[in-house]
């Protein structure tokens, strides 16, 4: 059980990291950028939240298949294929999360307005530098929600850890696949157990959003 429960951390925590490191330039194009295809880019960014996991992970598992193009192009390397991998599903992972990690920083980055950059190209700022000092201190609560949203929610996924790792023990069975296995094989103390944990830790997570909304909403004093 130890080992399914890091595996999950593991998972979780690797996939938040590469997230909000992705999510924030994609999410800082659809905040500020001009582009015609924002709609069209924000809508596929957003598609994991309505499409099943289990199409999605059905695709992703054709992907990273071995007869796929990409795993063709990849053989001379060594690699023939990331289906039922730890690397899979943290492609799928990231595929997945993606939405959870863009939209909360997407907002934050809508929230700051024009008058702090524009303030910070009086300054003689240049763009990074303004990025950098004035919208990402400005933008923390949203990388806080993000990486709890992106966390949570990956730590939480079903449908495409199955279509995609399959449950393998030491690899790819994570704690959602772990509950489901104990579950069909009548071991209903332990799937209790592993039930419990996750029903607390969605519950700290709910808390920890609720109290980063209040603080952000609170007015200041001055």
């Amino acid at each position: 059980m130890l080992s399914v429960l890091w595996l999950t951390v593991k998972l979780a925590g690797i996939t938040t990291a590469l997230l909000l490191v992705l999510a924030t330039p994609l999410a800082w194009w659809l905040a500020r950028g001009r582009s015609r295809w924002k709609a069209a880019v924000g809508a596929l960014v957003a598609l994991p939240i309505v499409l099943p996991p289990t199409v999605l992970g059905f695709y992703l598992l054709i992907v990273l298949g071995p007869h796929s193009p990409l795993m063709v192009l990849l053989h001379p390397f060594g690699v023939r294929t990331l289906a039922f991998t730890f690397e899979g599903l943290v492609i799928g992972s990231l595929i997945y999360s993606l939405p959870f990690a863009v939209q909360p920083l997407r907002n934050a980055f809508l929230a700051i307005g024009d008058e702090p950059l524009e303030a910070a190209a009086t300054l003689g700022a240049s763009g990074w530098s303004a990025f950098r000092r004035v919208a990402l201190p400005l933008a923390l609560p949203g990388y806080a929600v993000a990486a709890i949203l992106a966390f949570a929610h990956t730590v939480g996924e079903f449908g495409v850890v199955m279509m995609l790792g399959g449950g393998i023990p030491g690899e790819t069975e994570v704690l959602s696949i772990e509950i489901y296995r104990l579950v069909e094989a009548l071991e209903w103390d332990k799937a209790h157990v592993l039930a419990g944990l996750l029903l607390a830790f969605a519950f700290l997570v709910m808390l920890g959003l609720l109290m980063i909304e209040r603080r952000a909403t609170k007015p200041s004093r001055v």
